[in-house]
């Protein structure tokens, strides 16, 4: 209702409505282009307060041209104010938005897929597709069936098995690929060009990503209208840092924050950190990782379609970049669910690490507020910690078997003792 169409973000030509992608000029990325002035006269904080709690309580700010006709439930998770958490780490102010819970694939994609299966189906087509390492296969497949859309997924072969159960589940072609994500996603722009399906994260990708907009929205309306200190975004293809940040600056354009001074961190994975390593080498030159090695395959992209424009948000925020080996992701997300029963995929241990390591560098300082993006279940990836749990007791069903185990067992804080009532 508020689009007036497309935008290069280079070099800011014009485009319609469409499911365009690129820039025939200059080949720059397309993004929405909004009538903010018509906006700031319709959204305020009393509008969206009063609006339903999902993401359509930001309907003016996202590329929708009618009702929503899915993910109807998907958004406002929790904003989780982490004290045992941050009493590990030596944070005062620390939360965690909890997008482990987003209905109805338990991560921040259905956000973007809600998005973009309803432009889908404003444009007509008959399939909806995407080329995923995991999360976004799950919500494609989901949010076509409920659009009644038909739906093609296209994954790396050696994805972990809780993500390909939680697609096949919802009946659409999976296609497993030999290859790496980044080769799956060639293909996928070769498929798109051919069988002219709305492949998401292709050819309607300026709608799609603009669902991530809505992280940050929550967040600042959930901090009482304010913008944190600092936020720490896990990135794979790099746009959620980008949308996050975007949201941020349209709150502040339209009057709903008093100010955005936020320090936008990237978090990436050790065996496949192109993005991080830019930052932290001080070029916007993002050099391609050809092989990632990592347990957090929802973050192994070797080549990130969005890793210039992330690289710059990080900068222009004065935010900074972290990597996290794969013994440092699983011990943080042992952490986040030991300290605060959260238990987040493997991109949520990442950005624990990564604000472990910001805490300890003194970037991140004890009493700001400080915000880390757990943006998937880990139920979606047990394999990560399986080897390092501690086994079940395992007795007969005697009390004098169960007194025999107990005394082998390490003591819990506070210690065990028979105090019988």
């Amino acid at each position: 209702m508020y689009v007036k169409g497309l935008k290069c973000r280079e070099c800011a030509r014009p485009y319609p409505e469409k499911p365009l992608h690129v820039c025939e000029f200059c080949f720059g990325p397309l993004e929405v282009d909004y009538d903010y002035t018509a906006i700031g006269r319709v959204i305020n904080h009393r509008t969206i307060e009063a609006g339903p709690p999902n993401i359509w309580r930001y309907r003016p700010l996202l590329p929708i041209n009618g009702e929503p006709t899915v993910g109807r439930h998907c958004g406002f998770t929790p904003l989780v104010r982490t004290r045992n958490l941050g009493k590990a780490l030596g944070l005062a102010n620390l939360y965690v938005k909890n997008d482990t819970v987003n209905h109805p694939t338990l991560s921040f994609k259905d956000r973007v897929v809600a998005v973009a299966v309803i432009k889908a189906l404003e444009f007509g087509f008959p399939v909806v597709a995407c080329a995923s390492t995991g999360n976004l296969a799950n919500s494609v497949a989901a949010h076509a069936a409920e659009g009644g859309l038909a739906s093609f997924v296209f994954i790396p072969a050696d994805l972990e098995q809780g993500k390909v159960l939680g697609t096949s589940i919802y009946a659409p072609n999976v296609v497993a690929v030999d290859g790496t994500y980044d080769e799956v996603n060639r293909l996928c722009s070769e498929i798109a060009d051919k069988y002219g399906w709305a492949f998401v994260n292709i050819n309607i990708r300026p709608y799609y990503a603009e669902g991530s907009k809505t992280f940050g929205y929550e967040i600042a309306e959930q901090l009482g209208w304010r913008a944190p200190d600092h936020i720490i975004v896990p990135a794979a293809g790099g746009s959620l840092i980008t949308k996050v940040w975007k949201g941020l600056k349209e709150l502040y354009q339209l009057g709903l924050l008093p100010a955005v001074s936020t320090r936008m961190h990237v978090a990436q994975a050790a065996g496949c950190g192109p993005i991080v390593n830019s930052v932290k080498a001080g070029t916007d030159i993002i050099r391609p990782v050809k092989q990632p090695r990592t347990i957090a395959k929802s973050l192994a992209i070797g080549n990130p379609a969005d890793g210039y424009y992330a690289y710059k948000v990080v900068k222009d925020s004065g935010g900074t970049g972290e990597h996290a080996t794969d013994e440092e992701i699983v011990e943080a997300m042992k952490l986040l669910a030991a300290t605060e029963g959260i238990f987040a995929e493997t991109a949520g241990g990442v950005t624990v690490a990564a604000a472990k390591k910001l805490v300890e560098q003194g970037v991140i300082s004890r009493d700001e507020v400080t915000v880390i993006s757990v943006t998937a279940n880990g139920l979606k990836t047990q394999e990560a910690v399986l080897d390092v749990l501690r086994a079940p007791m395992h007795i007969k069903p005697t009390l004098a078997s169960f007194d025999a185990a107990l005394a082998q067992t390490p003591a819990v804080a506070g210690g065990i003792g028979s105090n019988h009532q």
